[in-house]
């Protein structure tokens, strides 16, 4: 009897055991359970963070993208001449948020998407304006063109216009030149008879030389300088000063005239003469005797000395 207390009773041992058992596996489920929960709910954590972060680097790089697009909007409306102040303000704006992005917490991802999709909007917008410009800047070019051709019209217009006027009044200045004819040389002795055509020393006291200046209703009416140029034989002119000769241009050069006479021309038949003593003997041979005002030849005769 002793021996059977001490051994104890098989029977009596087998329902503790069991009991123990079953609670080790309830613990076992409970704590198995908590570390499956546990796992599960930190796995489906990580793959929503890592869905988030996604998220903000695809919106953080689409503002990114959308701030070098409108970069290029703003140089090219400026281009083109358009108003960018606002465009300028709100790309400011963008990058300020754009660097302030990574510090917004993950609520904002939302409103970021709006802010994206205003943003799309706004190039889609301005896209609109740059083509609008774009037909402006086209229609001014047009502009541009018709304007530089009918500059260049009335540019050529004007120099023919000049060239006729020129033209003209080179005419007009010809026209306007006075012409002298029936020119007398008269050989007057000391007691005033007259000679004409060929003559001698001992029958020149003095020469009148008589012409008259034809009418002409294009000339000006105003004061004029008559000169006359007795060229001897040998090509000298006959040269006093004493008895009035100078100098004048004629053709860009200098030459020297015999005796000077001023008139005022009323654009009427005028009936000139010049009475000219040269004091000394006349060199044998034909005298020519030319005609001249301002900077051209009326007209010219000669006479002769035997």
């Amino acid at each position: 009897m002793e021996e059977n207390q001490l051994s104890g009773n098989p029977k009596s041992d087998a329902p503790k055991k069991n009991i123990l058992i079953a609670i080790l596996v309830i613990i076992v489920l409970v704590v198995g359970g908590g570390l499956i929960y546990k796992f599960t709910e930190n796995t489906k954590l990580e793959e929503e963070n890592a869905l988030k972060d996604k998220e903000l680097d695809q919106a953080y790089y689409s503002l990114d993208s959308i701030g070098g697009e409108l970069d290029k909007k703003i140089l090219e409306i400026s281009q083109l001449g358009g108003e960018i102040d606002t465009l300028v303000k709100i790309r400011a704006q963008l990058e300020a948020e754009k660097q302030d992005f990574r510090k917004r917490a993950y609520r904002q991802i939302a409103g970021l998407k709006d802010k994206v999709e205003g943003y799309q909007e706004l190039l889609l917008n301005q896209d609109e304006e740059i083509k609008k410009l774009k037909l402006i800047n086209n229609e001014l070019n047009k502009e541009n063109t018709v304007l530089k051709t009918e500059k260049n019209e009335l540019n050529e217009s004007l120099r023919d216009l000049k060239s006729n006027t020129d033209e003209l009044e080179e005419k007009i200045a010809i026209a306007s030149r006075l012409r002298i004819e029936g020119m007398q040389i008269l050989a007057v002795t000391d007691r005033g008879k007259e000679r004409e055509g060929e003559f001698r020393n001992r029958n020149i006291d003095h020469l009148n030389i008589k012409f008259n200046i034809n009418e002409n209703k294009v000339a000006p009416i105003e004061g004029k300088d008559i000169m006359i140029k007795i060229t001897a034989p040998d090509g000298n002119v006959l040269f006093d000063v004493a008895k009035g000769s100078g100098s004048f241009k004629f053709e860009g050069r200098e030459i020297f005239y015999t005796a000077k006479k001023e008139i005022l021309y009323d654009r009427t038949n005028m009936n000139l003469s010049f009475l000219y003593n040269k004091g000394s003997d006349y060199a044998m041979g034909r005298h020519m005797v030319d005609v001249y005002t301002d900077d051209y030849k009326m007209g010219s005769g000669s006479f002769i000395v035997k």
